[in-house]
């Protein structure tokens, strides 16, 4: 007898989900398991690092005498970040799956998550690429209007707008970014990973996100941190660590969405084995 539809797709859950209050060494396990992630399955997450270090240098290609725009687009990339890196989301949970046996994770389930074309994914990916977009149109207009000399290069930036005289560009900068940043941050810390995950809304997802930060503020400040300094340090590198960085933060991104949040409940995505997890 055939499966009735709803069989097939489960009722996504419209409540949040529950989520754990971690231990506060847990973010350096979480870069450690991204670490391992990406030494047991390299090729996808390399070709992501490549496929960031590629667009990051046409950027500078482009705007490397417009570093007025550079300081926008670059921090901007934090914010579109986690939607990249969809696909790694698929390698670590295949890799989770794999429990000890060998794993066959591979390029075909990153090919798998963007060729399903998630409508929740696709929509989150949006608003976080309009939220980026604003903030680069903010960051630029706020460093031409308000700059006592034109931005072109690093020194410039530093010069003129970290080291100014009257010192209130740059602090004005940071604030403004940090109060569009930390609302984004909040919603999509766990809500990508979880909406790949499991059939979920994405206000319930969003919610559970909020929730996670809100038990764990002090971890959910370490985390912030970790990825913005260690994606720093990728450009700081002539843009060659990125080509790492990139697929650990994402794995490692992974790791935290299932330390932070119980999602077993839940009904899963086609293919997710719904078996419990314990907390590692």
């Amino acid at each position: 007898m055939p499966n009735h539809p709803a069989d097939v797709h489960p009722a996504r859950a419209t409540q949040p989900a529950p989520v754990r209050d971690v231990p506060s060494r847990r973010p350096i396990k979480w870069l450690a398991l991204g670490l391992r992630d990406l030494i047991v399955c390299p090729l996808p997450g390399i070709l992501h690092g490549l496929a960031v270090t590629a667009f990051a240098g046409v950027l500078l290609a482009f705007a490397h005498n417009r570093f007025w725009l550079l300081a926008g687009a670059f921090s901007g990339f934090l914010l579109v970040a986690p939607i990249v890196a969809t696909g790694l989301y698929a390698i670590s949970r295949k890799l989770e799956g794999a429990q000890g046996s060998h794993p066959d994770a591979g390029l075909a389930d990153v090919w798998a998550v963007w060729r399903g074309g998630q409508r929740s994914l696709v929509a989150f990916g949006l608003l976080l690429a309009l939220a980026g977009t604003g903030w680069v149109v903010t960051s630029a207009s706020l460093i031409t209007l308000f700059s006592p000399q034109p931005i072109r290069t690093p020194a410039d930036f530093i010069n003129d707008v970290v080291a100014a005289p009257d010192g209130w560009l740059f602090e004005v900068w940071v604030a403004l970014g940090a109060f569009l940043a930390a609302p984004i941050f909040a919603s999509s810390v766990v809500s990508i990973p979880l909406l790949l995950d499991r059939r979920i809304t994405v206000y319930a997802a969003v919610l559970t996100s909020w929730r996670a930060v809100a038990t764990n503020p002090v971890i959910s400040a370490v985390w912030a941190l970790l990825l913005a300094g260690l994606t720093l340090l990728g450009f700081g590198t002539l843009l060659i660590g990125l080509i790492v960085i990139v697929p650990m933060l994402g794995h490692a991104s992974w790791h935290a969405y299932r330390d932070l949040v119980d999602a077993d409940a839940l009904p899963p995505r086609l293919g997710v084995s719904a078996g419990s997890r314990s907390f590692r």
